[in-house]
């Protein structure tokens, strides 16, 4: 798992601990085991918006931690860091884009438990 941009040997030590389920759920399930699958707050006509809720609160800091740390020193190549650029371009809040790109790493490194691969800077790795 350290081999991912962003994740070093606190955040992998954490993420072992923390959540023995990675790569045996799916993208849906882990990011809301975790806190990051969005949840929508509709009722019959009223349309609210989207937002994260409950999951595993310390490991959704990691996660945090790292995906900042993956934007600002991952690579040129890194999906993360483009995830991040492109989503702040087309207007995105910074939270909005973070917690995307904290979902697309916790979902890569499910990928990549489950199938004991090392990371690569492949955006097709992430979508299965």
């Amino acid at each position: 798992m350290d081999s991912a941009p962003g994740v070093g040997p606190v955040t992998a030590a954490t993420i072992i601990a923390e959540l023995p389920e990675l790569g045996t759920l799916n993208r849906q399930q882990i990011a809301a085991l975790v806190g990051v699958a969005p949840f929508n707050d509709d009722s019959g006509k009223k349309h609210g918006v989207r937002s994260i809720r409950g999951g595993r609160t310390s490991l959704r800091n990691t996660l945090y931690m790292a995906t900042i740390s993956a934007v600002r020193f991952g690579g040129d190549r890194s999906h993360i860091k483009q995830l991040y650029h492109r989503l702040r371009d087309k207007g995105k809040d910074f939270k909005v884009a973070i917690v995307a790109c904290i979902r697309k790493l916790l979902t890569t490194l499910n990928i990549m438990v489950k199938n004991n691969a090392m990371w690569r800077d492949n955006p097709a790795l992430a979508n299965p």
